[in-house]
């Protein structure tokens, strides 16, 4: 898949993520996939996003930064929303918070195989006052 193809591949998929509920995954990631070391059904991996969406409804994936690279993609995803409840770890109280996530996903035939992913807790902590 050429990179311009694989860039249009995972605009795509962000679209299917910021769709209410979250779009069919099946066309864009593996039935098993590697999240942060940790293999994964795509259910699973599902299962992760919803669980964020669930705490802050308003979630939506903004990509502030692609770059594409043979079956590399790495990109900024960058948020702004309003979290209630268990939110990536942390206790959402209602209040807004901005912050990125830097992730980088390796596609195998198409579909995302592995995916690394560095969210910046410390800024949401700050934002909703629980920074130590």
């Amino acid at each position: 898949m050429s990179e311009t193809r694989l860039a249009e591949r995972y605009r795509a998929y962000i679209a299917a993520l910021n769709e209410r509920p979250v779009g069919a995954l099946e066309p864009f990631v593996n039935e098993a996939v590697v999240y942060n070391g940790e293999r994964k059904s795509r259910a699973e991996y599902r299962g992760l996003i919803e669980d964020s969406i669930a705490a802050a409804p308003d979630l939506k994936f903004r990509i502030g930064l692609l770059v594409v690279e043979g079956d590399m993609v790495s990109a900024k995803l960058d948020f702004d929303c309003t979290p209630r409840g268990d939110f990536i770890g942390l206790q959402g109280d209602g209040r807004r918070v901005s912050f990125a996530e830097h992730v980088f996903y390796r596609f195998s035939e198409g579909k995302i195989a592995e995916v690394w992913s560095l969210i910046d807790r410390w800024t949401v902590a700050e934002q909703l006052g629980r920074a130590r």
